[in-house]
């Protein structure tokens, strides 16, 4: 669900083609993360290319109309740009994406444990009927994000909602994603971000609710 765009006519078609280009992305989110690491697998820095910080729409728009060389997506905002501006993916990873969570406050979790389960059984409920209607999902995402059928259906094509406990998968991509941001500044270089990400993973809330 995050990607790297670029005009349907450019001479970019590799990460490595970026070097001295100038790339759309929201500081500080998976998209931004998803640079970050796709440029060190090229052997690129973001002191390489020149990073224009715009919110994810303005990405977009800054993308169709030339005045950046490549944006860093995410849907459906990149399906939409895909399907309506015609723009092209020229690096997808999926292994570099994040996963959607829920957070919570710790503080939260320890007074209302039953608020935490009631919400994880809520989201539950609907991955399993999402999974078992995928036609209806579909519609739903129409009617209530105003994307049409189009883009609604490019969007569900990349959705994976096959996993739903938190384990050690995720957690190291919450660590990789940290590091990531680390490198770029965003967060602090004396945050130890391994033992952090560690520490943010709670698996007991679902694992009482039979999540898997």
């Amino acid at each position: 669900w995050t990607a790297l765009l670029t005009q349907g006519g450019s001479p970019i078609h590799t990460v490595a083609d970026l070097k001295g280009k100038r790339i759309a992305a929201t500081r500080g989110t998976d998209p931004h993360v998803f640079l970050i690491r796709s440029l060190a697998e090229a052997g690129l820095t973001e002191k390489d290319v020149k990073v224009v910080l715009l919110q994810h729409q303005d990405g977009r728009l800054a993308l169709a109309k030339g005045d950046v060389d490549a944006w860093a997506a995410l849907d459906p905002l990149f399906a939409q740009a895909e399907l309506e501006d015609g723009a092209r993916i020229f690096h997808r990873n999926a292994d570099l994406n994040t996963w959607g969570v829920l957070n919570t406050r710790e503080a939260f979790a320890t007074e209302h444990p039953e608020l935490v389960e009631k919400v994880i059984a809520a989201y539950e409920k609907a991955r399993a009927f999402s999974i078992a209607n995928p036609a209806e999902l579909k519609k739903i995402i129409v009617e209530q994000a105003k994307l049409t059928d189009a883009v609604a259906a490019r969007q569900l094509e990349r959705t994976d909602l096959s996993t739903a406990a938190i384990g050690d998968r995720q957690r190291k991509t919450i660590e990789a994603a940290g590091l990531a941001l680390q490198q770029a500044g965003v967060i602090a270089a004396d945050v130890d971000v391994p033992a952090t990400a560690q520490a943010l993973i709670e698996p007991s809330f679902g694992a009482k609710l039979g999540v898997k």
